[in-house]
């Protein structure tokens, strides 16, 4: 793995820190092929992912040196796109906490994500057309699903960037939280996610990454395999006699 990218296992959820804090976090190619291999650990295995940076910054753009050499071939190849698409992807929820300053393909790689948590400090947008170019890695599409178009289309037109707040009203976070606790926020979804059914998990992602022309035929069909799985007979029936002792203990403290 790269030294860009530092992996932690923490049992209930594997924790990826961008580290590169000299240049804040800039997403370069090394970094990219760190993520590419990480998604292709979690495509096995499974877990559910919390993206993090390192110094007080998620990722403050793509490395602006390496975009400057780039030319049509580079963008038709969509480096940075085919990467955070991958991590959208991935079959179990990703979570990115945000601290400091998510711009750019930073940003895009945090609407990637399945839930985004901030901290105070958050400043989050695309100011890509300053650079003479577009946010070509998810904004145009991503970002209107999460805070609707006519403020999608003042940040992406404008290059307006959001605060913490502006970001919390907006919908694009669903809290903002000093950073220490922000990832135990982040630690504690995800410790939730894993007492819950991998595969209903699993099949709700897939459900809410198709597209609207999918619905409702895609939950009729992911109900079906959940309706006929093992699990779901464990689980159910284990509530339902849990549901029965209460009932019972109820009842007796009643007569007393």
């Amino acid at each position: 793995m790269s030294e860009s990218l530092r992996i932690e296992d923490r049992g209930s959820h594997v924790l990826a820190t961008l580290d590169r804090p000299e240049k804040r976090n800039a997403i370069d190619q090394d970094l990219v092929d760190a993520l590419h291999e990480l998604c292709a650990r979690l495509e096995v295995e499974r877990r559910t992912l919390v993206l993090t940076g390192s110094g007080g910054t998620f990722a403050a753009g793509a490395d602006i040196a390496q975009l400057r050499e780039r030319r049509a071939a580079d963008a038709r190849a969509g480096i940075n796109t085919r990467c955070f698409q991958r991590i959208r992807a991935l079959p179990m929820p990703v979570i990115a906490v945000l601290d400091g300053y998510a711009l750019g393909g930073g940003a895009e790689l945090a609407y990637a994500a399945d839930i985004r948590i901030g901290t105070p400090s958050l400043k989050i947008g695309n100011p890509e057309t300053g650079l003479g170019i577009i946010a070509g890695a998810g904004a145009t599409w991503r970002l209107p699903e999460l805070v609707g178009s006519a403020l999608a289309s003042e940040m992406l037109l404008t290059g307006r960037i959001l605060t913490a707040g502006e970001a919390l009203a907006a919908g694009l976070v669903t809290a903002v939280l000093e950073p220490v606790a922000a990832l135990d926020r982040a630690a504690e979804l995800a410790a939730r996610i894993a007492s819950l059914d991998p595969a209903a998990t699993q099949a709700t992602k897939r459900t809410l990454l198709a597209p609207p022309e999918a619905h409702p035929a895609i939950e009729l069909d992911e109900q079906a395999v959940l309706f006929e799985s093992e699990e779901k007979e464990r689980r159910m029936t284990e509530f339902l006699e849990r549901r029965s002792r209460r009932a019972d203990t109820s009842e007796r403290e009643g007569e007393r």
